[in-house]
């Protein structure tokens, strides 16, 4: 049995090259070998050129049709080119594995799935948060909650929309600074659009004394604010008294405005108070300043100089002296 055994072994093995003659016939076997098996496998490869061909044809249809589709459904533009680029990559990758399919390279196919496998889940794991802002900055460009130029409030930041990249959403404060906010921060947090309504209501805040009439006061503040230019006219002025102040009975002015820029706000409250305060004035309504009252009498009522009267028997000026 085991002579049987190296008989066989010594039968695999190939024979010892003597000299030139036995290499160089070596040489031509390997190559005629090789030749035989090209020849073989010519109309497989083919089958494979035509399928990466058409493949590569295909993928710069799936292109264009990417780019015309995400276009009708968002101004994102770049987004839009890296998705149809992706979709290109991978159609090209597909043929690729098909073709490999054909000339009989499965084990060429499994290893590249295999790499590529693991490579994709190093990758996530070490540029997750780059992943996540790159996938909510899809979701707002397919969602549209906010277009370039809109004013919105992000993340307690109020400023106009400059764009959406794939990593951040880029606003400009009304103060002129340039604020970036991650997509995933954006996505996941409360978003507010100023834009999206195209009217705005302006509350303008006031106090009264105590004194005023509170009837005569709030038509005096009505028609103040019914000449706010620009108004809009379909929704009418409206007062609502609040609270009662420290030196003052508090209320609050609404109207609305046509809103385009957040300069159209700014202007609409800035006419707002300057009238009532020109009304005030004219009228004789006074908006006190913050003061605290200090009652010395046995009753309650009395100010300072009636009870310090009522004590010395002398009036006494308001500067302090006697």
């Amino acid at each position: 049995m085991q002579d049987a055994q190296n008989a066989n072994t010594q039968a695999s093995e190939p024979a010892p090259i003597d000299g030139p003659a036995d290499a160089l016939e070596l040489i031509l076997s390997k190559l005629q070998t090789w030749f035989e098996t090209f020849v073989a496998s010519l109309p497989n490869l083919a089958v494979a050129v035509l399928v990466v061909i058409l493949f590569y044809l295909l993928s710069k249809l799936v292109r264009s049709g990417i780019d015309r589709g995400l276009t009708k459904v968002s101004d994102n533009q770049q987004i839009a080119r890296l998705l149809s680029s992706i979709a290109r990559i991978a159609t090209i990758a597909v043929g690729a594995f098909i073709a490999l399919e054909i000339l009989g390279q499965e084990k060429a196919v499994t290893s590249l799935l295999a790499g590529a496998g693991i490579i994709g889940l190093a990758l996530g794991f070490a540029f997750q948060d780059v992943a996540a802002n790159f996938i909510s900055g899809v979701i707002l460009a397919l969602r549209r909650p906010f277009q370039t130029g809109d004013m919105v409030e992000l993340n307690d930041t109020f400023g106009k929309v400059e764009r959406v990249d794939l990593r951040a959403t880029v606003l400009r404060t009304t103060e002129g600074q340039t604020v970036l906010i991650p997509n995933q921060n954006v996505l996941t947090n409360k978003i507010v659009n100023f834009t999206e309504s195209p009217k705005r209501r302006i509350d303008v805040e006031v106090g009264v004394s105590y004194a005023t009439d509170l009837e005569f006061a709030e038509r005096i503040a009505r028609e103040a604010l019914e000449e706010v230019p620009n108004r809009d006219t379909d929704r009418p002025v409206e007062i609502f008294f609040g609270s009662f102040g420290g030196s003052s009975i508090d209320f609050v002015g609404r109207f609305w405005v046509p809103y385009h820029t957040h300069i159209d706000y700014l202007r609409a409250k800035h006419e707002g108070v300057k009238r009532i305060k020109s009304a005030f004035d004219a009228n004789d309504i006074t908006i006190p300043f913050p003061i605290r009252t200090l009652d010395f009498g046995i009753e309650g009522g009395q100010t300072l100089t009636q009870a310090l009267t009522a004590r010395n028997g002398e009036p006494v000026s308001t500067n302090g002296h006697a």
